[in-house]
């Protein structure tokens, strides 16, 4: 898959192609739905598939401070969209300067100029171009004057743990706001990653046979309520069984809030200095304080046999992440 950043990067010789915009944040399963979908096409009209994405978040440009906690940096937005066969991924800078294009502008600049569209897929309620004035039925007419189409394809609603709401990416931060990453991952269709460098803490889950590699995660992450989790610690593609901590130390009176995970049964790890990846599959309990410290060591072994038990699980199931 190749990988553009901004218009210049687009090279001079690219030809017709089937083109998605979004922010697809999270790339949920929405999201997949409309990529998938472009893909599709693509194959059928023998073109390449284009998916067009912004950074940073068109809120933080146009409502300084105002954007929402991220689902996924870039390079991981970029790796699950691989995974659904795209051909090219577009990132554009928004910038203020951007962000004052017309929608029609924004069609001839972009779709038109340098994407030499053949077909746009979106969802029903795309919006685009200066205070998102454009919509699906103004890009279909601006569509018959610059030769391309436009297919809308309609979100399907979430299950029991969505609320049966569309898939959204709204959505997602609110069930990873709630501690709710087992309806997070129902409706992203893969486990909500947290990620960033592991760096040296107070070093007491070593002192109590739980080293944990504390993570110092990336600016403006969506991460979970403070509790205990199952998922998985993730280094250099190597994907472990954890037991994962979010929030202070209530134990020991912390203040500072972290995310820390304890690869399951790998106590001879040396992680400090490497960038890592928390997946979060489960919520077990909430933080808690415990009257002595072997009160805290038997719950924490039971959260890591709680944790083993259901990584094993869904490791065993037919769905993969």
């Amino acid at each position: 898959m190749q990988r553009w950043r901004g218009l210049e990067d687009i090279p001079q010789d690219w030809g017709r192609s089937v083109v998605t915009i979004g922010s697809y944040d999270g790339v949920h399963r929405g999201h997949q739905m409309i990529i998938g979908r472009a893909v599709e096409r693509a194959h059928e009209l023998g073109v390449p598939s284009v998916v067009v994405t912004f950074d940073p978040h068109p809120s933080e440009v146009v409502r300084p401070g105002s954007h929402p906690p991220l689902l996924a940096p870039h390079h991981r937005r970029a790796e699950l969209i691989e995974r659904l066969g795209v051909d090219a991924v577009l990132v554009l800078p928004f910038t203020a300067d951007f962000s004052k294009l017309s929608p029609a502008d924004f069609v001839v600049k972009v779709l038109v100029d340098k994407l030499h569209a053949k077909l746009v897929v979106e969802g029903p309620n795309f919006r685009f171009g200066h205070r998102a004035a454009g919509n699906v039925d103004f890009l279909a007419e601006l569509g018959e004057t610059y030769d391309y189409e436009v297919e809308v394809v309609d979100l399907k609603l979430t299950g029991e743990a969505g609320g049966g709401l569309p898939f959204s990416s709204t959505l997602v931060r609110r069930l990873v706001a709630e501690g709710d990453v087992a309806g997070a991952m129902e409706v992203l269709g893969h486990p909500h990653r947290v990620e960033g460098v592991v760096v040296r803490g107070a070093q007491r889950g070593r002192e109590l046979g739980f080293p944990t590699a504390n993570i110092e995660t990336l600016p403006h992450t969506a991460i979970p309520a403070d509790g205990v989790y199952a998922g998985w610690l993730v280094v250099s593609g190597e994907s472990m069984p954890a037991a994962i901590s979010v929030g202070t130390n209530v134990q020991f009176d912390a203040r500072e809030r972290t995310v820390e995970a304890y690869a399951i049964d790998r106590v001879d790890l040396d992680l400090y200095g490497l960038h890592a990846a928390v997946d979060f599959l489960a919520y077990l309990r909430g933080m808690e304080k415990f009257e002595s410290i072997e009160a805290l060591l038997e719950r924490m072994a039971e959260d890591v046999r709680q944790a083993r038990d259901l990584v094993a699980a869904h490791d065993g199931a037919p769905a993969g992440r």
